[in-house]
């Protein structure tokens, strides 16, 4: 039987796959959090987002420019034929993933005592020091296979194979949610465990989930082996040796580590700050601290993976496909891709943006049930997922132009607007009778938005890619969402947009969502916005992708 799942595909193709795969495993990602919060409560929470921050923190390390480049050095390989140095690339990626990984877990395991205690500081009451110790030293184990997984992912995507990577991640978030409902469910009604174990468990989702995926993108590789080995061209492969490509590797995956260390220092300020700053400027109580700490770093944070998963989307489909435009110095190819990638983000993540935003309420509502600082925090922290989105994107494209100096000042510059402003927004906020967390998520924004404008620039300045077009796409998804949302506000007059039945909030946000969804495509269509961002030929591909033989 034909393999349909092992096809080529194109910058667009690739990126609705791509993006739709990891959609998918997010929205599992997100409907988990329902379960999972009413069995570990805040304080659970807050446990699950101090071992998560400092997981992000190593994966940055160990594996987050790997894959990135791994796929970068692939397509750039395969398009000038050099299929040997190619085969190599996966072979050395693997080696150094493993040693990478092994040495980030050994570190994790000796060093999670001193980790605690930089999370917790002097503040007690909640978590304490052993219990965030344990958490910090179970999740590491997955830092032994996700990095290998990781390679996989790249060498598939190198070679524009999107569909097995993007069912890799939705099998991986499958097994991962399973183990956390059921894992966390029993530990603590079943057997009476104790919160610090039954978080553990869930937390070795993470690493079971990742080992169920790297399985099957490895039986995935060993039947398709043929299709790897495919030649598009024949030329004389200069000789190219295992240092050679490992420089290469390092010196295309430095800066991608740059963008998640930088990230995950942005949540690691956070996660030392926010306890801290409510208690001691705003005179939270350390239950009260920990809840809002749990709400920035793992409750709300699910609903951005949603922007994020569309950014990702377009990233993992743009960097092979800008490589080959690179490495054929098509400079007009370059140029439409990119700004194409900008168009696809405007218009999904705005309207997603404010329609989250909106629905603040009977989000927080269904998922979470009634919570005194949940809404406010989701309504407004769902913008700091848009703009990390952005950033992500811009950084990420200047990086595969080889742009590193850019890249550099652009994450620098985020990162210092961001700590310049975090404690001292919370102190403002809270002034002038603002949630002082709104001064936390403001920094945030700021930082992103900081690093975003400036790799515009670098782009336009430094690439000489024009954006006029995509500025008027801008201001056309800009209002479509806004006009999406004054509809939706009026409507919300005769019906309202949360129900105090929490289960009643399926059928508002599914009323609202169609709604709010049929005004803004109906409106990007009446201004000719979809053809623009997407080609006239948006509907044949989207029609190819779902009758494919």
């Amino acid at each position: 039987m034909k393999d349909i799942t092992m096809r080529k595909n194109s910058f667009v193709k690739g990126a609705f796959i791509t993006t739709l795969g990891i959609v998918i495993a997010k929205i599992l990602g997100i409907l988990y959090v329902v379960p999972f919060h009413a069995i570990i409560g805040e304080q659970g929470g807050a446990l699950y987002g101090y071992a998560y921050t400092i997981y992000t923190v190593f994966m940055s390390i160990a594996s987050a420019g790997i894959p990135l480049a791994i796929s970068k050095l692939v397509s750039e390989y395969q398009t000038l034929g050099y299929y040997d140095a190619k085969k190599r690339v996966f072979s050395i990626g693997k080696k150094l993933s493993l040693l990478l990984g092994f040495i980030c877990f050994l570190v994790i395991l000796f060093f999670a005592p001193f980790l605690a205690k930089a999370v917790l500081g002097d503040v007690t009451g909640g978590n304490t020091v052993e219990d965030v110790t344990m958490v910090i030293r179970i999740i590491g184990t997955a830092i032994l296979i996700v990095p290998l997984l990781s390679i996989y992912r790249g060498y598939f995507e190198g070679h524009r194979f999107m569909s097995p990577p993007s069912i890799s991640q939705v099998v991986e978030q499958i097994v991962r949610v399973l183990i956390i409902i059921f894992g966390s469910f029993v530990a603590l009604k079943v057997f009476h465990f104790s919160l610090t174990t039954a978080v553990s468990i869930a937390l070795a989702g993470a690493t079971l989930g990742a080992f169920c995926s790297y399985l099957y993108l490895f039986i995935k590789k060993i039947k398709n082996k043929g299709k790897f080995n495919e030649r598009a061209r024949t030329v004389n492969e200069p000789l190219i040796t295992d240092k050679m490509i490992l420089v290469k590797l390092f010196y295309y995956a430095i800066p991608f580590i740059l963008i998640d260390i930088f990230k995950s220092i942005y949540n690691y300020v956070d996660m030392v700050t926010v306890v801290k700053g409510l208690v001691h400027v705003a005179n939270y109580s350390v239950g009260d601290a920990e809840t809002v700490y749990s709400m920035l770093s793992t409750w709300s944070q699910k609903f951005n993976m949603i922007l994020l998963a569309v950014s990702t989307g377009v990233i993992v489909s743009l960097i092979p496909s800008l490589t080959e435009s690179l490495v054929k110095k098509d400079h007009a190819q370059m140029e439409k891709k990119v700004c194409q990638a900008l168009n696809i983000l405007f218009y999904l993540l705005i309207p997603l943006t404010l329609g989250i935003s909106l629905m603040s309420k009977s989000i927080w509502m269904l998922f979470y049930g009634d919570s005194l600082y949940g809404p406010s925090v989701l309504s407004y922290y769902i913008f700091v997922g848009l703009f990390v989105g952005l950033f992500t994107a811009m950084i990420s494209t200047l990086q595969a132009l080889k742009e590193l100096k850019a890249v550099f000042i652009s994450l620098i510059s985020g990162l210092v607007v961001k700590i310049l402003l975090n404690m001292s927004l919370m102190s403002a906020f809270y002034q002038m009778n603002f949630p002082p967390y709104y001064g936390v998520i403001t920094a945030s924004i700021a930082g992103y938005l900081v690093s975003f404008i400036l790799c515009l620039i670098f782009l336009n300045i430094k690439c000489g890619i024009q954006f006029e077009g995509v500025l008027k796409n801008f201001v056309d998804s800009l209002v479509g969402a806004i006009l999406m949302s004054m509809i939706l506000l009026c409507v919300s007059i005769w019906i309202p947009m949360v129900s105090n039945i929490r289960i009643m909030n399926i059928w508002v946000l599914l009323f609202y969502g169609m709604l709010g969804g049929f005004v803004y495509f109906f409106y990007a269509h009446c201004v000719g916005l979809t053809i623009r961002v997407f080609g006239k030929r948006a509907l044949s591909v989207l029609n190819g992708l779902i009758h494919r033989k």
